[in-house]
Parts: C-alpha cells; structure tokens; sequence
C-alpha cells in the first residue's frame, strides 16, 4: 500500500484534522501588494525546474547556483524525474524537479530573479510549451495566494499536471510539518496527497511518461525496474571477510574480473578497513592502496557499463577517486568523520551513499551506541538528519542513496529488525520527506556477525548462504542495491526476487 494510500486508510483521524484546518483558510485569498513585495519578511517557497535541452541536469545545477547567488536559500531537494513534454510533444524528453527554499524577495522580485536566470541561461520566448535549456517556475509562495498581470501563484495547472505534482509532493512530509505547509495544501480543495492521487499518485512512476531517476555516469538510472548487485573489493589487509586476499593490483584485478562475469552491476572499492575496532590509516595511506587498482580497473574493456564506487569516510579520497573516473561516493559515516565531505560531494555532482552509523568503527559497537528503544525509527530519523545536513551544504536529494548500515552499531535482533522493517524505515523518513523516502536503498548484510551467530558460523566465508537469505529479504522488502562478497550466488538471488515481485507488480 502506497504512503497516501495509507495516510487516507489508516489515518483517518488525522486526516479529518487536516480537512477541517485546510476548510477555515479556504475564505483566505491574498493579491500581491507593495508590503509583500517591497519590505515581505523570509517567506518560505517551492520553486519548479524543467529542462530539455542541452545537459538538463548540468541546467538543474547551474540553476541552482544562481538561485543562491540570488537571495534563495535552498533547504530541500525533490526526486528527479524523466518526464514526456505536455502540450507539444514534438520534442526532447524532459527533467523535471522542484526545491524548497527560503527568500526575502517579494513575489514579483522572485518572480524578475528567475527569469532573469532562464534568460542568461539562454532560454528565448520561443513556441509556448517549447523546448527550454531551463523553465523556473513559483509554485507556492509563503501563505499567499497571488494574482496580478504577471504572475499566479499557485498556478490555476497545477494540479493536472503530474510532472509538476510528483516533484511538488516529495517536497512535503506525510505529517504536516506547519501552517504554511497546511495552507499549501488548502490550495487545493482536498489536500494536495489527495490531489496527487488522483491524477494517479505513485502509480504513475514508471508508466506514461514519468520515470523517477538518478543520473550516474551520464546515464539516468531507474533503480525501480531492477534490484542492482554492488559488489566488495577489499583493497586492505585487515578486513573481516577477506583482508589481504585482493591488496595487489594483480589480484584485485582478477577478482574484478571474476564479478564482471557473474553479473555484478556495481564494485565498491575500499582501501580502508571499516571492521569493529579497526585502526584508521592516512588519506595518503588509503590513496596509495586505492588509486593503482581504479586506475587499471577503468582500462579493462569489459568495465564498460559497469560502475565504480569508492567506499570512503574521506573527502580528499573521494575528490582523488571521482578525478581518476569513479562513479559513485559510498560514505560510511554519512559525513561525520570528515566536516568536508558534503561540500565536496557538492561540488562533485556524483551520486552520494550516505549510511547510518553511531561512532567510528573504533567505537560504533560499545554499550552507548547500541541502546535503541525502536531502531527502525531512530535509525531513519538519524539517517534522515544526515541527509538533510548534506542538503544544505548543496548535495541534492536526487542525488542521495540511502544505508541503514546493518552491522554497524547494531545489535544481531537490531540487524533483524531493520532487514523486516525496511518499509518502516522508509515510511518514518517520509514523515519528514516523501522525497527522501523514495531515494534508492542499499542494503549490506554480507557475511556480516550477526548471520555468524545465528547459523552457527565462526567463520565470515562459512557465511555466503546465510547472506543469500538476508539479501533476498532485504530485496523482497525494498532495497535496491544490496552488496555482497560472493556476487555469483547473489545475483542469481536478486533475479529469483525481481522475477516475484515484477509477478505481483513492484510498489
């Protein structure tokens, strides 16, 4: 069941709260005037983005830039979307997507803010409805309903159109956060889930147009049509499961290779070992043991369509690895253990994995960060936290991929709980975003402890049928990636668990 499926089936209560809060602003109606637009207090706002020429997202982020230079703080970032044009349909595909931000701009300065952005960007007048390197448009401005020559807000078409309804949905939480969000909904006359269901609600991802997607290596991904398989290369001498097999260039090599032909999608290279009670080595260290094996990787023919994540808590690691053609930043510590990892993830518009973790890996398993009273929940709170930290220092949301990290300051019956309570986890993060919900989730439970203790086995490569149960758990309730050791048996997993869930139909 979707999440507004469940909000109108098992909230009803709420939900009557909500009608009746939306039906005492519904005699409300503000025209812009000069106290709004010459001297408007910090007004909160959702602006949408549309591009379908040139490099759309490389627009997205240029446009981004100069919102800010502009006097627009941005605070939230929807999903990114692949969208068929509307009205005239004889034209490239599109990207569509929509911020939240704060402005003390008054509405018509807004408003003469961003066009002047599409105009330096090089949009023209052109055919209405036409192509456009870049379409900004006001959705929502504070509590007010506007309306003079220039500018309506909310747009009197909003709400048939679900290319400008799915990335405006996702900028809201399932729990009504304030009153400007409450009169947000009030513009529409049933609430805007309500609104959004329907036109079709999540139904209409994947189908008619509208893909939700994430760009890596300059292709746009749609992790719903498929579950991918990351596979670990341990470039480190001390890892759990199979330090010091693979710390030669020959020998990381060949395993590369043995992965490319069992059907890996992703290798996650890490030169660092991130085991219980590990010892921190040097960014000199970690990039003298990563940088030789990436770099004879990217010249393998048969690399090509496959892609490389770098497994590091370092931002100068990071910048090295994606500068020597890496793909994909996997973050254990989700920014903590380095202050200028999100800023330079910013900078590096590549795909971010951020993961759950309590501690360092020196610490993450003592008696403090074990405590949970109901891990699902606080696990996606502190998980959401770290993703909304990283999106105001400027990594979008549509480029974020989520970690519970299973073994990682959990317990064995916590690694349980999240591998069943994965559409918990979902479901509390989009309390707070539906957006953020919805990113891709990866999940890492290979030949970890907890299936040592409950098989009964010692040791980390006894584990790999152990693995196989949690990872076909981890699929059947949600993830999207999930990273393992032993690909070969994996993958052939993921097929079983794709083929059932494309039987019943993937929610």
């Amino acid at each position: 069941m979707n999440i507004f499926k469940h909000l109108l089936s098992s909230q009803s209560a709420r939900t009557r709260v909500c009608t009746s809060y939306i039906a005492s602003f519904s005699f409300l109606h503000f025209s812009s005037d000069a106290s709004i637009q010459v001297h408007s207090p910090e007004q909160e706002v959702i602006i949408a983005l549309g591009s379908n020429v040139g490099d759309r997202l490389n627009n997205f982020n240029e446009a981004l830039t100069q919102m800010k230079k502009s006097g627009i703080e941005i605070t939230r970032h929807a999903c990114l979307y692949e969208t068929e044009p509307a009205y005239v349909t004889d034209q490239p595909l599109f990207l569509n997507s929509a911020i939240r931000g704060v402005t003390k701009l008054g509405p018509h300065e807004l408003l003469s803010t961003l066009k002047k952005i599409e105009k330096e960007m090089g949009r023209t007048k052109g055919i209405r409805y036409g192509p456009r390197p870049i379409d900004l448009d006001i959705l929502f401005y504070g509590k007010y309903r506007i309306n003079s020559e220039i500018l309506t807000v909310p747009h009197e078409r909003i709400f048939e159109r679900p290319f400008v309804m799915a990335p405006l949905v996702d900028l809201l939480g399932s729990d009504i956060d304030d009153d400007t969000v409450l009169r947000w909904h009030s513009f529409s006359k049933n609430g805007l889930f309500e609104s959004w269901e329907k036109l079709g609600g999540e139904a209409l991802i994947g189908k008619d147009g509208l893909r939700r997607v994430l760009l890596v290596n300059n292709q746009l991904w749609d992790w719903s049509k498929r579950t991918s398989v990351m596979g670990i290369l341990n470039l480190t001498p001390d890892s759990f499961s199979d330090g010091g097999k693979f710390d030669s260039v020959g020998s990381a090599i060949s395993r590369v290779k043995t992965m490319i032909s069992e059907g890996v999608d992703i290798i996650d290279l890490g030169a660092q070992s991130t085991r219980p009670m590990a010892t921190k080595i040097s960014v000199e260290e970690e990039l003298d043991r990563l940088i030789p094996v990436l770099e004879k990787i990217l010249e393998l023919p048969e690399i090509e369509g496959k892609l490389l994540s770098i497994d590091t808590f370092y931002s100068e690691v990071a910048l090295e690895a994606i500068k020597k053609g890496a793909h994909i930043i996997n973050d254990v510590s989700g920014g903590t253990l380095d202050s200028d990892m999100f800023w330079v993830v910013a900078n590096l518009s590549v795909p971010y994995i951020t993961m759950h973790m309590r501690g360092d890996p020196s610490t993450m398993q003592n008696s403090e960060n074990l405590k949970y009273d109901d891990v699902c929940k606080e696990v996606a709170d502190e998980l959401y936290e770290r993703v909304r930290t990283a999106e105001l220092c400027g990594v979008p949301a549509w480029r974020m991929i989520l970690d519970p990290g299973i073994g990682f300051s959990k317990k064995t019956e916590d690694n349980l709980d999240i591998l069943m309570g994965l559409k918990r986890i979902r479901s509390e993060i989009g309390r707070k975003s539906l957006g953020v919900s919805r990113a891709p989730l990866l999940i890492g439970p290979s030949r970890k402890r907890f299936l040592g203790e409950i098989c009964g086995r010692a040791s980390a490569v006894e584990r790999d049928p152990g693995t196989v149960a949690a990872v076909t758990c981890a699929v059947l309730g949600g993830a999207n990636v999930v990273r393992v050791h032993n690909v070969g048996d994996n993958a052939d997993a993921v097929k079983l668990c794709d083929a059932m869930l494309d039987r019943v139909g993937r929610s």
